[in-house]
């Protein structure tokens, strides 16, 4: 159907529409109060930003779903960003899933852990984090002032004698019965107030404590409690007072760069500024500053453990007073958005927009240096190898087995220097049979350039593949099939780092310090990660499907589920008798076989 026809049949109710190109991917979200009115302003309108016009040339179809608010509409249309990550939305740059702290509220003796993913699993979870240096920093320190256990659940039921942290008074030693179930939970519940940023309350009591054992000369305890006191007094001295009432805040402020912008949250927690992270936006061209508050707002808040009760901005954001109530619905409590006009509130969000330049600024001169040494790798591996033009786009291939078994190969690519990890593949190899790295080179290469893969990836500008004279030979023999020998293509060969190529008979030898050299061994280096650990993941499921084999009433189909769920040897053997029934595939009577051929 013609879209503007199908545009004409839209509802005109509140929802949320999908645009998607020719292959049906999805490549922008947006919600409307009017779905008609909002769809039909994209097709018969002409002044758009530069970024909508390019969209629209994309647009093949789009589908839509009919919400019952506004609300309902913003609520829907992050969870669909958040899921597709959609080309050309507002985005955070380089977006992954940003790192929390999870406190597992739902064992019996809870764990302080690192995800990057929320579950409704009755944990708590504090975060996102931009910075993961800082926040391994951070965990490196709580384990000192706080020490939980960090065993598994496995290890934790099975554990006969006190561990290495218990020793050295990292852990509290629960396992052993060391610590009584209720003083553990006290130490949890001054955990939980220390990452909420009420380190003074924490300290006042590690106070007390001390105190208390020094007067009943329990000296090593207080020694030990002293050490804590110190450690929440650093963290205490980083912190400034801002004194905004006392109540728990957010304070966001937006920095604009040519591309990209920077958003500085200021995390306020009882009258202090506990932290602060730097967010960066990318793709920002054609958008208004209040349209790029907005939706760094809606994309970070709902990731967010927590939302406070007050968000202050630097600037307007557009749709405030609907962020406002959607926050609120989602937090369950009230929370208000708004740009403060004086006062103390207005300093500080004057203080976060002077810091998200100063972040913007620094991270912008970073970014000029590193397309600086790239732009000089990919030149200089020009020159040096004679190349027709710049090698934008590489391709580099390895090989792993073991004589032979499990035999798998690597491609991996670079596009401008960097890693396009959307378009690594691997191969399991399905020709040869026996140790013969130069067969199971021609074999890879031919898949790669022949076939569906041939017409769904561009060609490289250059070749390189892990290995001396005889991998390239066996590579180049089949581009030359193919009548691909027009693309440049080199062997590297590890130990003493030279480079074959077929016009010539001595290999090429750069420097070791050349930016050449090191952007091909990054490329042969990754090469051999990727193949290796795909070699590793399938020898694995090697060992753990000859265990299977052993256990009576475990066929293909329960074998599946088995090395589906669990991957390795050594995580089916961590698991429990009631992980095993977990399982749909597996009865009492089969689980318990497996559980004692595997436990003895």
């Amino acid at each position: 159907m013609d879209l503007e026809k199908k545009v004409e049949l839209l509802p005109e109710q509140p929802g949320v529409y999908l645009m998607k190109d020719h292959r049906d991917n999805i490549i922008y979200v947006g919600k409307a109060v009017n779905l008609k009115n909002r769809v039909r302003s994209y097709f018969r309108g002409q002044d758009h930003p530069a970024k909508v016009k390019a969209m629209l040339e994309h647009v093949q179809d789009f589908e839509y779903i009919v919400t019952s608010s506004e609300i309902e509409a913003l609520s829907l249309e992050c969870n669909f960003i958040k899921t597709h990550q959609p080309r050309y939305n507002i985005l955070l740059r380089d977006d992954k899933q940003y790192p929390y702290l999870k406190l597992t509220l739902n064992e019996e003796y809870p764990r302080l852990l690192v995800t990057r993913r929320i579950k409704n699993d009755g944990a708590r979870y504090f975060g996102p984090y931009a910075d993961v240096g800082a926040l391994n920093e951070t965990l490196q320190l709580l384990k000192k002032i706080f020490p939980l256990r960090t065993c598994s659940p496995h290890d934790f039921a099975r554990r006969e004698r006190p561990c290495l942290n218990f020793h050295i008074k990292r852990c509290l030693g629960p396992c052993q019965k060391a610590v009584s179930s209720a003083k553990y939970q006290e130490l949890v519940q001054e955990l939980i107030l220390f990452l909420e940023g009420r380190q003074d309350v924490i300290l006042k009591r590690l106070q007390e404590r001390m105190e208390i054992a020094a007067q009943e000369l329990r000296f090593e305890d207080a020694a030990q409690l002293r050490d804590q006191a110190t450690a929440v007094e650093r963290v205490l001295a980083k912190q400034t007072v801002v004194s905004l009432g006392g109540e728990d805040q957010d304070v966001v402020a937006l920095a604009r760069g040519v591309a990209e912008a920077c958003v500085q949250v200021f995390q306020v927690r009882d009258g202090k500024l506990t932290g602060r992270e730097s967010f960066f936006l990318k793709d920002t061209e054609g958008y208004e500053r209040a349209q790029l508050v907005s939706a760094f707002l809606k994309e970070y808040y709902s990731r967010a453990a927590v939302v406070p009760p007050c968000i202050i901005l630097a600037e307007e954001a557009q749709e405030q007073e609907l962020l406002s109530r959607y926050f609120s619905e989602c937090s369950g409590h009230k929370v208000t958005v708004y740009v403060p006009k004086r006062g103390a509130k207005k300093a500080l969000a004057n203080l976060a927009a002077e810091n998200a330049v100063l972040a913007l600024r620094e991270a912008e001169e970073l970014w000029a240096q590193r397309v600086a040494r790239t732009e000089g790798a990919l030149a200089a591996l020009q020159l040096a190898l004679d190349l027709p033009r710049l090698p934008q786009r590489i391709e580099g291939f390895d090989i792993s087995n073991i004589q032979g078994q499990e035999a798998v190969a690597s491609m991996v690519v670079f596009v401008e220097g960097k890693p396009l990890k959307s378009e690594y593949r691997r191969f399991r190899i399905r020709t040869v049979f026996q140790a013969n790295d130069f067969a199971m080179m021609k074999e890879v290469v031919k898949r790669r350039y022949s076939g569906t893969l041939r017409d769904k990836l561009p060609l490289p500008d250059l070749i390189l593949i892990d290995g001396g004279k005889g991998q390239l030979s066996a590579a180049r023999s089949v581009l030359a099939g193919l009548g691909l020998s027009m693309i440049p293509t080199f062997g590297l060969a590890e130990k003493e780092e030279e480079l074959y190529t077929e016009e010539q008979a001595d290999p090429i030898r750069l420097p070791r310090d050349s930016v050449a050299l090191q952007l091909l061994q990054q490329v042969r280096d990754e090469a051999h990660r990727f193949a290796l650990n795909y070699h590793r993941t399938l020898h694995r499921r090697s060992a753990l499907r000859s265990e299977l084999d052993e256990v009576p009433g475990i066929g293909p189909r329960r074998r599946q589920a088995l090395i589906k769920h669990f991957g390795s040897l050594k995580k089916l053997r961590e698991a429990s008798l009631e992980e095993l029934l977990a399982i749909p595939e597996l009865n009492r009577p089969v689980a318990e076989a497996l559980y004692h051929h595997l436990h003895g």
